[in-house]
């Protein structure tokens, strides 16, 4: 059994100030099939908010809950934070973590559900990093996927339950929850778990908190070429699609995040709810999990399913047990750029 001396949560990353936004944005379009137009657009999206994402901000939000629940039940691991794509990078908190000595480093994903930018490509970013430092004594592990594991599953109950008990009852009645995520490559969701868990657990979602209401699940975020298909249906589209149905009200709930980043605040706040009002669909999105104490708790007995060799817990289905070759792709093609 691993004896793990750190944590090391590594995310997207993104831009804290405008003059970060451009080269953030060719850091993620490296080597990938994304169109200029895009880039673009995506500029512009931050240029909304100040130029700043709320990303980072967020994951050293989830630090410190999570050191202080570690600390609560006894786990004294210190925490370190890297990103893929934005500072602190990867490879300069690797630099650190073994400056400081540690060997032995435990990985948490910010990603819950299974997909090559979402498990594999962290995993292949270690690695990569790892080597570039050059050394041989330092082993990263990465906790499983845990889109069924009790604390993020409860923590997305709860979200959804209040943002239902917000509806009048006349307008529940006739509300339509529509899950999302983020949408990826068709060609990747062939060798990937995504689209299947992400119905297992939107079923398992709709289930216990509104098991009377109808669900959907769309998706969001698409930024590759028109010519290479991606999941779908598109949220925007989708509204259109309940608006012919005459549905009037519209629940909007990303399961696929953990955090209310740019996907959410952009596509979800301003996008797709600025589109539902104008279809006269009444909209509330329900937040994300973010540093929900319930999902925080799920964090620590991750890290401590590794620690101390635990059964791997499940609300339903089986614990998702990484192997060497999943969430892998034949090709990279694109993928999202902002977060």
């Amino acid at each position: 059994m691993t004896e793990f001396d750190a944590v090391l949560l590594t995310s997207f990353g993104g831009p804290e100030g405008p003059e970060d936004v451009e080269p953030f944005l060719r850091n993620v379009a490296k080597g990938r099939d994304i169109p200029e137009k895009r880039i673009r657009e995506v500029e512009a999206q931050y240029g909304l908010f100040g130029g700043v994402s709320p990303i980072n901000k967020q994951n050293r939000d989830l630090i410190k809950a999570l050191k202080s629940d570690l600390h609560a039940n006894g786990l004294k691991i210190p925490i370190y934070f890297g990103n893929r794509n934005w500072e602190p990078y990867i490879a300069d908190t690797l630099q650190h973590l073994y400056e400081d000595g540690k060997r032995n480093i435990l990985a948490v994903v910010t990603s819950a559900f299974g997909s090559y930018s979402g498990c594999r490509q962290y995993q292949e970013d270690l690695d990569a990093a790892v080597k570039d430092l050059g050394v041989t004594d330092l082993n990263i592990e990465k906790i499983r996927l845990y889109w069924n594991h009790p604390g993020f599953f409860q923590a997305m109950c709860e979200q959804l339950h209040h943002t239902l008990s917000l509806l009048s009852p006349e307008d529940r009645d006739q509300t339509r929850i529509v899950f999302t995520a983020h949408s990826i490559p068709t060609a990747w969701d062939r060798s990937n778990p995504y689209t299947s868990q992400l119905n297992k657990f939107a079923y398992q979602l709709a289930n216990t908190v509104a098991p009377e209401l109808e669900w959907d699940l769309a998706f969001q975020s698409r930024s590759g070429p028109p010519s290479v298909p991606w999941l779908e249906p598109d949220i925007l589209d989708h509204l259109d699609f309940l608006e012919g149905e005459r549905v009037n009200s519209v629940v909007i709930t990303p399961i696929g995040f953990i955090s209310d980043h740019m996907e959410v605040m952009f596509d979800l706040d301003t996008e797709a709810v600025t589109h539902a009002q104008k279809l006269d669909i009444k909209v509330l999105r329900t937040p994300t999990v973010g540093t929900h104490p319930d999902f925080v708790s799920g964090l620590r007995q991750l890290i401590q399913e590794r620690i101390n060799n635990l059964d791997p817990l499940a609300v339903f289905d089986e614990p998702w047990v990484c192997t060497p070759t999943c969430c892998s792709v034949a090709q990279r093609p694109s993928s999202g750029i902002s977060k």
